[in-house]
């Protein structure tokens, strides 16, 4: 028995190119991650500021709110997203992606108890996420049409009805990619932080006093001046100044940390800065908000419209660009076994990672409408969605207490000194924005709860799966070998067999499917090839991509041949082309013809084992509901496209 590890790259399989290629230029990497990364919290000058004064103060505030108010939203805009994510979170990469599951992967290589309560929860956190790509797509376009009320009260009815045509042209274009438009959306979103810079800018040279905002001691004084209860409220109406800040993170593969930091720095956040002391300094000069859309009071009438237009532009890329990433999140929940296999298609034939996956956007496109036609309008949508926010950034914190001590080897003083210190900060945030579960807080909530949930019954379920079909009584790799060397017939076709535990060696047990084949026909092929596959916790797999494994081969008997194939989590696991790569390459004894392979693959019937509990059955009923609107694994993995299937049903008890 030999066995050789694969070195040479590897073009046997479809590979996920990054998004940020290392001939692309540092300014059209900045540009891009303009358009792709800060859309989502470009466009929270839209609403947040409406909805922190409106609890503060209603009607006009009084300057000293006004300047408390406006030095916590920067001072919260600095250490949360410029300190925390833009310096240290972006350190975190795992081979260059970056994102919660990205964090998973790299803390499931430490087989350690005290590390699995980071992982379920990572995996809350991910469940979050698409709570968010319900709110955000809903907030921001509805809020930027509000603005048509301040251009003309009586388009004001318009506001609902254009939000629902443009979410819809928004989900529908998903299907076909937009590739071709991300080249535009830099552009766009640059001259929409230019625009909201100048309007900010503007406003700060008429009341310069907004700049005392800069002091937090203003900002520590008005929470300290409000109760607990009023200050714990005014921390939840902060997280929608923040909102969309973790896409610097979860972007970080498609553009890389340089260029994610020189957009923030260079124009992202001082931009922001700008429009939201601004829009402070317009409240200074004792005038209230038209229509009370804070934001829209900064233009000249003579432009009013024309910034609308443009705020509609700007939500709908934040929106097309976080919808995007809740696909990315459901391909790479699903290569790390923690998602059903939903049906996906690439909208991009260089790039594995732009895909489009139907069911979540259909999901997503439901969910959204649901909460603009039952919210109807930003102000009410924004009890809903700082949960989301906070409850994401605290995820990440939390895990990086982790990163720091296992993989950057911190010790605990530090860890705890600066880790320690943001966690109590999102946590403070978290506990405030709890406060809103019964004004539309529990809308992410559930979906994060029933994303969990899915997650853990999916990750239970395989595990169980597996380990039932491994109990089953199967001939050794060695008695193969023996009964292939001694049979009379042997059938002239190439039979590949997808086995679901390691073929390696003369003592390990073969696959059930080749046991019930051989009790049922009694001949075996010429050349018989078992495939394992095996999704490490990395993004992409460098070196090693297979391994073939030779325990039997012979010119005139044929050959008995283990391949073992390995995917990263941001990458396609075509296993029919593999193997056709392999097969052209003379490393695996495979016709090139399709036509002549036989693949055989299993499918499980389960059932429960006698003695499972009454908890264990309803996870296993729910697990079933979830394989109905899971691809089988055959095909997820590409096969039967072009070689003929073989499927053989296998009764299998679940423990």
């Amino acid at each position: 028995m030999t066995r050789q590890v694969a070195q040479r790259p590897v073009d046997a399989t479809h590979t996920a190119h990054r998004g940020a290629p290392a001939q692309s230029t540092l300014a059209g990497l900045t540009l891009g991650a303009v358009g792709i990364v800060f859309g989502g919290i470009g466009t929270s000058p839209l609403y947040a500021l409406d909805i922190l004064f409106r609890g503060l103060a209603p009607g006009v505030p009084d300057p000293g709110t006004v300047v408390g108010g406006l030095s916590l939203v920067v001072w919260t805009l600095t250490v949360l997203v410029a300190f925390k994510y833009a310096l240290f979170v972006l350190r975190a990469d795992n081979d260059g992606e970056g994102g919660l599951l990205a964090l998973y992967g790299l803390l499931h290589r430490f087989r350690r108890r005290s590390v699995l309560p980071f992982l379920w929860a990572l995996m809350l956190g991910a469940g979050l996420l698409y709570g968010d790509g319900i709110i955000t797509p809903a907030i921001s376009v509805l809020s930027a049409f509000e603005g048509l009320g301040v251009v003309a009260p009586p388009l004001t009815t318009w506001a609902l009805p254009a939000t629902v045509a443009v979410l819809t042209v928004v989900f529908v274009a998903q299907a076909r990619g937009v590739s071709g438009l991300g080249r535009v959306f830099g552009p766009l979103l640059a001259t929409w932080f230019v625009v909201i810079a100048a309007l900010g800018l503007h406003e700060i040279l008429r009341h310069p006093g907004i700049l005392a905002a800069l002091d937090p001691r203003h900002g520590l004084r008005l929470l300290g001046s409000r109760g607990w209860y009023g200050s714990l409220l005014t921390l939840g109406a902060l997280m929608l100044v923040v909102a969309g800040g973790e896409a610097l993170y979860a972007d970080l593969g498609h553009f890389g940390r340089r260029p994610i930091r020189v957009g923030w720095f260079a124009l992202a956040y001082p931009a922001l800065l700008l429009n939201y002391l601004g829009q402070g300094a317009y409240l200074l000069g004792g005038s209230p908000a038209s229509a009370g859309k804070l934001f829209f009071s900064l233009a000249p009438p003579g432009l009013m419209l024309p910034l609308v237009g443009l705020a509609v532009v700007a939500a709908s890329i934040a929106s097309q660009s976080l919808i995007a990433g809740t696909f990315s999140l459901a391909t790479q929940a699903t290569a790390l076994g923690l998602f059903p296999r939903l049906a996906t298609r690439h909208t991009h034939d260089a790039h594995a990672g732009q895909v489009y996956v139907p069911f979540v956007n259909w999901a997503l496109y439901a969910g959204s409408l649901a909460l603009v036609l039952g919210f109807g309008s930003s102000a009410a949508l924004g009890s809903a969605y700082g949960i989301a926010v906070a409850g994401v950034m605290t995820v990440t914190t939390l895990a990086m207490i982790a990163v720091a001590r296992y993989c950057w080897s911190w010790r605990w003083l530090p860890t705890l000194l600066l880790w320690g210190a943001l966690l109590a900060l999102n946590g403070a945030f978290l506990a405030a924005s709890m406060l809103k579960i019964r004004d539309g807080g529990f809308v992410p909530v559930s979906i994060g709860l029933l994303v969990f949930a899915v997650m853990a019954t999916w990750r239970w379920g395989r595990k169980a799966t597996f380990a039932a079909y491994s109990a089953k009584e199967t001939m050794t790799v060695a008695e193969l070998v023996q009964r292939h060397r001694e049979s009379r017939h042997l059938l002239e076709r190439t039979a590949v067999l997808m086995s679901p535990k390691p073929v390696r060696r003369d003592g390990d047990r073969t696959p059930a499917l080749l046991q019930l084949l051989w009790d049922r026909y009694g001949v075996l092929p010429r050349h018989l090839i078992f495939v394992e596959v095996s999704h490490r916790k990395v993004p992409y797999v460098h070196e090693g991509r297979y391994a073939v494994t030779v325990f039997a081969r012979d010119r005139a008997r044929g050959s008995i041949l283990g391949v073992e194939l390995s995917f990263g989590f941001m990458e396609e696991p075509n296993v029919e082309r593999a193997l056709e790569g392999m097969a052209r390459h003379r490393e695996i004894d495979l016709a090139t013809d399709h036509r002549q392979w036989i693949v055989h693959v299993s499918h499980e019937n389960l059932l429960p084992a006698r003695g499972l509990g009454p908890i264990g059955r309803l996870r296993l009923r729910l697990f079933l509901l979830l394989r109905r609107i899971s691809q089988p694994a055959y095909y997820f993995y590409g096969l039967g496209d072009e070689v003929q299937l073989s499927a053989e049903v296998l009764p299998v008890r679940v423990r």
